[in-house]
């Protein structure tokens, strides 16, 4: 006989869990707790089965009954309703797996996890701000490139063009670790490419084809009051310039006083780099060392708040501004690369290749065989040394040599 509601809500537990029968195959099992739960036993390959609809009250008895005869459907389909039931269960679980934001913090993980701590917390803040409210609960399979035009779109509009290709370029990034890990077919952010204005080209600002201007910097930094490591760091990148963040993440370990070199690793191109020192940077090392060099961190350039940090990767600007150098026309830190690539070809006569390897560059041979970071090493050290003592003599205004056509 057909259950009732009456007799479903007056059911109460005993002391062991017993059913109430319905009709064809279903049943209410009511638990020693109280819980009702309804229950549709059937023959699948000649085998006794048992599906879990769900429990009273949150399906009705109405909304169960339709449940078995669906499932009754299914096995004069030759379907397992239960084997149904479990893959719709796999399927769900693996979009919740696949969303964009699961694959993004994956993608986190495992691709950022050797990036600096502040590229690390850009990225995940640029994802979290500007794409993860928009994409994040999508199946990452199913993104759509309107959709992405859309997100950096919004972006575009704000008026940061330079932020709106990057989040571009990351959910591709992302979208194609979805792709390797099977948990997406195809990547539909190249079909995006001129979507977005061009962003205009922009160089760090350097005086590299003014000698005078570099002598009047000189002279200027030399009168920085702050400090040591500071004052040291600024007269030290003119003379090896490498990027300023290689410098002031510079190691006391590094430093090999008796060959006067510098050894790490380059953080753009990942080559072990050797910077060979002139007389002036190892007099201004052993004029530091006796500040940062019996630190715990180990850094040249420690931090002011702590030893177990280098110092801010804003400090050299920050100087440079602090002595009236405008950093938007006139230099950065950075820009000392350009001075150095300029006039150490221009005015003192360098070949090229000596040049990008010193600054690091990945440089390949006519043989294809990467850089080497011995590679012109003597032709570097006596260049790096010309170049200190050039640069001396611009800082008192002799010699000054304008540069070739």
């Amino acid at each position: 006989m057909a259950l009732t509601v009456v007799e479903i809500q007056n059911a109460k537990p005993k002391e062991k869990p017993y059913k109430l029968q319905d009709d064809k195959g279903m049943y209410l099992l009511v638990t020693a707790s109280g819980s009702k739960l309804w229950r549709f036993d059937y023959r699948f390959a000649g085998k006794r089965k048992t599906l879990a609809i769900g429990s009273f009250p949150e399906i009705s008895l109405s909304k169960a009954r339709n449940k078995r005869d669906e499932a009754r459907s299914q096995t004069a389909e030759d379907i397992d309703p239960t084997e149904l039931k479990r893959k719709e269960k796999n399927r769900r679980e693996a979009l919740a797996e696949n969303t964009f934001e699961a694959v993004a913090r994956d993608w986190f993980d495992r691709h950022l996890s050797h990036k600096a701590s502040t590229t690390k917390a850009k990225v995940t803040s640029r994802m979290e701000r500007f794409v993860l409210p928009y994409l994040g609960k999508r199946s990452i399979s199913e993104i759509t490139a309107h959709e992405i035009l859309k997100v950096v779109r919004r972006v575009e509009n704000q008026g940061s063009l330079d932020t709106a290709h990057r989040v571009l370029q990351e959910i591709g990034q992302i979208i194609r670790y979805a792709i390797q890990t099977a948990r997406a077919q195809f990547d539909p952010t190249p079909s995006l490419r001129g979507a977005l204005q061009p962003i205009k080209q922009t160089h760090f600002a350097s005086p590299a084809d003014d000698p005078v201007k570099v002598g009047e910097l000189l002279r200027m930094m030399d009168g920085f009051k702050g400090t040591p490591q500071v004052a040291a760091a600024i007269k030290i990148l003119p003379m090896v310039f490498c990027r300023p963040g290689e410098l002031r993440k510079m190691q006391w370990a590094d430093i090999n006083f008796e060959t006067a070199e510098w050894r790490y690793v380059a953080t753009k191109t990942k080559i072990n780099h050797i910077v060979p020192l002139t007389t002036q940077v190892v007099n201004i090392l052993k004029d530091l060392f006796p500040f940062t060099g019996h630190e715990q961190g180990g850094y040249v350039f420690s931090g002011g708040r702590t030893s177990m940090r280098p110092m801010s990767d804003a400090a050299i600007n920050a100087a440079y501004r602090r002595l009236g150098i405008d950093t938007r026309t006139e230099l950065t830190g950075h820009g000392w690369r350009s001075v150095a690539r300029t006039i150490l070809h221009e005015v003192l006569g360098y070949e090229p290749d000596v040049i990008e390897r010193q600054l690091a560059h990945a440089v390949k041979d006519a043989n294809g065989t990467a850089y080497n970071r011995t590679q012109f090493l003597n032709e570097r050290r006596k260049m790096m040394q010309v170049w200190a003592d050039y640069l001396d003599k611009l800082k008192v205004g002799a010699e000054v040599i304008k540069l070739r056509a």
